[in-house]
């Protein structure tokens, strides 16, 4: 009888230790090269980090892949590298698009991520057409209020959402890489959409020096924009 007590309690304590697992539903992004390639879901757990994706197609005929060199790259530079993917062919198969409008869900797998990580970069390193997300945030606290800040801008009141992001700014620092050149773009933006140019170009010059790790990608997208100081 004893060693049936022993037994049991043995299988309840391994029952009971909980697993460790994190998901951040459509996570913000800094900066990403595809307009209709969005990410949905990320899923972190003990043995894996999973990626999930959808892609809408807006021709005709159009085709979509993934190359197997797919990496996550963390704020110190270093790399994870695609360990398998689900619902994408390799490339160069290829998905073939039946309309334009349909979309296209995959899933893309992983190592497990490192601990304490507030954001990280999504590339595919390829020679033609490669997607990349840079700052992907991975903090649902600071999502929600980005969220909220974005929806302020989305309905044409950028004075507000200028306070909201600034706010954000000033509570995380540059504690958080991605989160940090996704404030920096978006302040210098709506500065410059509420008139204030002084500003805009003040908080321009503050992401050129900030030492950010993709801060000339930034600065490149802001150009892009006819943004310039």
């Amino acid at each position: 009888m004893l060693h049936k007590l022993s037994s049991l309690s043995l299988l309840l304590f391994i029952v009971l230790i909980p697993s460790f697992s994190q998901s951040f539903l459509a996570p913000n992004v800094a900066l990403k090269s595809h307009e209709t390639l969005d990410i949905m879901k990320v899923m972190i757990s003990e043995d894996k980090t999973e990626i999930f994706m959808k892609v809408e197609n807006r021709i005709t005929g159009g085709t979509f892949c993934a190359d197997r060199n797919i990496y996550i790259v963390y704020p110190d530079g270093t790399r994870s590298l695609l360990l398998s993917s689900n619902g994408i062919p390799v490339c160069p198969d290829a998905y073939k698009f039946k309309f334009p409008g349909e979309h296209l869900d995959f899933v893309l797998r992983f190592p497990p991520l490192k601990k304490g990580m507030g954001s990280v970069n999504l590339i595919e390193d390829c020679q033609d057409n490669c997607f990349s997300f840079y700052g992907i945030i991975l903090d649902n606290s600071l999502n929600k209020k980005i969220d909220d800040a974005f929806f302020l801008a989305e309905n044409e009141e950028p004075a507000r959402a200028l306070v909201s992001f600034m706010n954000i700014a000033e509570e995380t620092g540059n504690s958080n890489s991605g989160a940090s050149g996704l404030l920096y773009v978006n302040i210098v933006k709506l500065y410059g959409l509420t008139g204030n140019k002084v500003k805009s170009a003040e908080w321009y010059k503050k992401l050129e020096s900030s030492g950010l790790p993709e801060t000339a990608l930034y600065v490149k997208h802001l150009n892009s924009l006819g943004i310039v100081y």
